[in-house]
């Protein structure tokens, strides 16, 4: 399953020169927290809730530092700079965090949590085509056995491994739990199997009992 196949393509955006103040409004207008900053079709930053708040916030001084002392300090120097920002391009995060439309899900789970960031901006060729976000991986997640035991049947035996006859293995799946019975060509194939079946997006687990005809020198 890949990040376009659970992506809002319909995107709102907003552009370097829209002001703080548009950009609180689509954000309550819309019920989103963050948006995509694009510049001519590509995606140059993000736009969030948080640098909005900035504004409301204002300046706060670091105990024991003094305001000359926050301004020195890079962090610092940066807040001062959304506190003063009255256009997206002086108060949006760059570079933004973006990711293909053909990658796996795993991978924007996985940068989703290394980056500590909600949605993201998917693009093919640096132009904006869609956004994913935690809900949507979350949804993909939750989707029942039937679908997971189809794509397991597709994309990992057909597709994937290249499986003459993908019915020598039998998949059996409750709650997300696969269980592999069945014989293959060789050991690698079977380990190759259990690997690429617990990628597969709502899988939980996989019990494979898996058998081969040649061992083909694994060490597993």
């Amino acid at each position: 399953m890949k990040v376009r196949d659970v992506m809002t393509k319909d995107v709102i955006s907003v552009t370097p020169e829209t002001s703080l103040k548009e950009v609180a409004r689509v954000l309550v207008q819309t019920r989103v927290s963050g948006l995509p900053v694009v510049d001519d079709g590509k995606v140059v930053g993000v736009i969030s809730e948080g640098d909005v708040l900035f504004k409301e916030r204002g300046p706060t001084e670091h105990k024991g530092v003094g305001v000359l002392g926050w301004l020195l300090d890079p962090h610092g120097a940066e807040a001062q700079l959304k506190l003063e920002a009255t256009t997206v391009s002086e108060a949006m995060t760059m570079p933004p965090v973006t990711i293909e439309s053909r990658r796996p899900i795993p991978v924007a789970a996985a940068l989703m949590l290394e980056q500590g960031v909600n949605r993201l901006p998917v693009v093919d060729g640096g132009n904006l085509v869609g956004i994913v976000t935690r809900a949507d991986l979350v949804r993909a997640f939750a989707r029942d056995d039937a679908e997971i035991t189809q794509e397991i049947k597709d994309e990992v035996f057909r597709r994937g491994m290249w499986l003459d006859d993908p019915a020598e293995i039998s998949v059996s799946i409750a709650e997300g739990e696969v269980r592999l019975d069945g014989e293959v060509e060789r050991r690698t194939e079977a380990e190759v199997a259990e690997a690429l079946v617990g990628q597969v997006t709502g899988v939980v687990s996989v019990d494979s009992h898996l058998t081969w005809r040649e061992n083909d020198g694994s060490t597993k």
